[in-house]
């Protein structure tokens, strides 16, 4: 009878995959390697989770349990609008050094890999953060700390859009060196990137 894993090691081996599929994509990550690499057998893998795509599927939940908590932690914070989307920005800079497979693998995923989940990861994926943005955005609206007229959910979608841009300079080969082109050696000053950010949503933001 197989030992069961403890959560630490269903963790160790969720990130493993998360690496693995962010190097290779769905099609090319092989199940024996991520196996030999967190210690354990192919067959504990399946017992867990079935086949690679259910595996798979657990590593992009896994990472979106953290974003979420990066999330939900930055914008529950009191103060304002701007404070709360400061804590966000700093929380997601934070995030994606610490883990910046994450945001590989989903670069992935967007880049067209896993089609045939394409509407179901972009529901699971995109909800959190849209749900998250929209809410608050409504909030500030109420509050009188932005425009009246503001279409919510309009402004969500162009705010994700510059965090996963950011996401993805901090993270993605591609988008790194983008951000040196643009940006220099400021690109590597983490304040001061915030900084100029803050000032630019302000302007969009702000009454």
């Amino acid at each position: 009878m197989r030992k069961k894993l403890t959560s630490e090691k269903i963790n160790e081996l969720l990130e493993t995959g998360i690496d693995a599929f962010a190097q290779r994509g769905l099609d090319r990550a092989n199940i024996n390697a991520i196996a030999r690499d967190s210690g354990v057998s192919v067959g504990v893998i399946y017992k867990y989770f079935t086949d690679k795509d259910g595996f798979f599927l657990a590593c992009l939940r896994h990472a979106l349990e953290v974003l979420k908590g990066e999330i939900d932690a930055a914008l529950s914070a009191e103060g304002s609008l701007m404070t709360r989307v400061e804590h966000l920005l700093r929380a997601i800079g934070r995030c994606a050094r610490e883990h910046p497979s994450y945001n590989v693998m989903y670069n992935e995923i967007t880049a067209g890999a896993s089609s045939a989940y394409a509407r179901q990861l972009a529901g699971e994926i995109e909800g959190i953060s849209a749900r998250a943005y929209t809410a608050v955005i409504e909030e500030a609206k109420a509050r009188g700390e932005i425009h009246s007229d503001v279409d919510a959910p309009m402004l969500a979608f162009f705010f994700d859009n510059l965090l996963l841009l950011l996401q993805f300079s901090y993270s993605c080969d591609y988008y790194r060196s983008r951000f040196g082109e643009y940006c220099g050696a400021a690109a590597a000053d983490d304040e001061y990137v915030v900084r100029q950010l803050m000032t630019f949503i302000q302007s969009a933001f702000g009454r």
